[in-house]
C-alpha cells in the first residue's frame, strides 16, 4: 500500500495486532509501522498504536513526516558500500550500477522505493524483524558521506582523494 500526497511516497511495511492484558480480560490493539519519503533523499519512520488500523497507520505516517531526515545520493543510488546493526539486526548495503535495480527484501525495499533509490543490493543478516531492519536501514543511510565531505574531513579535494590529477570533479 503506498500513496503519494502532496509529493511525499507513503509506504505501509507492517500492520500488527497486539493484545494488552487487563483484569477484566484482553484488549485488542493495531500497531502499524510506516516510513514517508520524498524520492529524492528524505526518508522518515514512525510507528503508532490505535485501537482501529486506519487510525494507526495515519498516527504513523504522521510521525514518519516529524521524523524525516536527508540523506545523499548518487544518482539513484548511494555513494559506497555500508553496514550498519540494530539489536540482533545486521543490514548491508551495496551500490549498484544503473538498470541493476532494487534487490533487497520487504522492508527495505519499501524504504528504497520512498527515499528514491534505484539500484542497489542490499542484505538482512540476523533477525529479520522489521522493526530493527527499519531502524538498521535508517542508520545506514544515515551514515553514508559524499566524496565531498570526506576530501573536506582530510583536508584534500576531491579530486586528490580519487587519484585524479586536474581536481575537476
Amino acid at each position: 500500500m503506498s500513496e503519494v500526497k502532496d509529493q511525499f511516497i507513503e509506504k505501509m511495511i507492517s500492520v500488527n495486532r497486539v493484545t494488552k492484558v487487563v483484569k477484566g480480560g484482553r484488549i485488542m490493539g493495531f500497531a502499524a509501522l510506516t516510513v514517508v519519503g520524498d524520492g529524492d533523499g528524505g526518508i522518515g519512520m514512525g510507528k503508532s498504536k490505535s485501537k482501529e488500523v486506519p487510525v494507526a497507520v495515519q498516527k504513523a505516517v504522521k510521525e514518519a513526516r516529524k521524523n524525516m531526515m536527508k540523506v545523499s545520493l548518487n544518482k539513484g543510488t548511494i555513494f559506497h558500500k555500508i553496514s550498519a546493526t540494530h539489536g540482533a539486526t545486521t543490514v548491508f548495503l551495496q551500490p549498484a550500477r544503473e538498470g541493476t535495480g532494487i534487490i533487497a527484501g520487504g522492508a527495505m525495499r519499501a524504504i528504497f522505493e520512498a527515499i528514491g533509490i534505484k539500484n542497489i543490493s542490499a542484505k538482512v543478516h540476523g533477525s529479520t524483524n522489521n522493526y530493527n531492519v527499519v531502524r538498521a536501514t535508517l542508520d545506514a543511510l544515515s551514515s553514508i558521506y559524499t566524496p565531498a565531505e570526506i576530501a573536506a574531513k582530510r583536508g584534500k579535494t576531491v579530486g586528490e582523494l580519487m587519484g585524479v590529477d586536474n581536481g575537476s570533479i
